[in-house]
């Protein structure tokens, strides 16, 4: 990462405030009159939204180009972590949100499942969403000077 453009730095923050944003204004993390909670935020819902925050702005920085003649990343590495990284946010999205606010775990739990099964569970979710984005940015940054195989040249006949 010491050797990122400045574009890319900026691709980085921009993405990682608007995820962070897009995590903490619709599950109330962040107060604010349009979206409200039935139970208070629990104090974890702040860093798993600032991580959540940073790991995805590192990981969408890493799919911007440095310049038009910068090899591409290997495809199956860019598919996998593309897949774990978005998993990872939409995870973190349910575990910082309120519990009984969340219609699908009501529709599927109830108010009082959602409380007594779906809040106990929140942090574990957190973590494991942290982990899945953390996955991504790590094989992304890892496979960053790597370019992709050429397909093999087919003679013409």
């Amino acid at each position: 990462m010491s050797g990122w453009s400045p574009r890319r730095w900026y691709a980085a923050v921009l993405s990682g405030l608007g995820i962070g944003f897009l995590i903490a204004l619709p599950t109330a993390v962040i107060p604010n009159p349009i979206f409200g909670r039935a139970i208070e935020t629990t104090w974890w819902s702040y860093p798993t939204v600032v991580f959540s925050a940073l790991l995805g702005g590192l990981l969408i920085a890493t799919y911007v180009r440095e310049s038009f003649t910068d090899p591409e990343i290997a495809a199956e590495s860019t598919d996998t972590s593309l897949r774990f990284g978005t998993l990872g946010g939409f995870i973190s999205f349910f575990a910082v949100g309120c519990p009984v606010c969340n219609k699908l775990v009501l529709l599927a739990l109830g108010s009082s499942g959602a409380i007594s099964w779906f809040a106990p569970i929140q942090p574990f979710l957190a973590v494991i969403s942290l982990w899945f984005m953390l996955w991504a940015v790590n094989v992304r940054l890892s496979n960053q000077d790597s370019c992709s195989l050429a397909p093999p040249a087919q003679s013409q006949p």
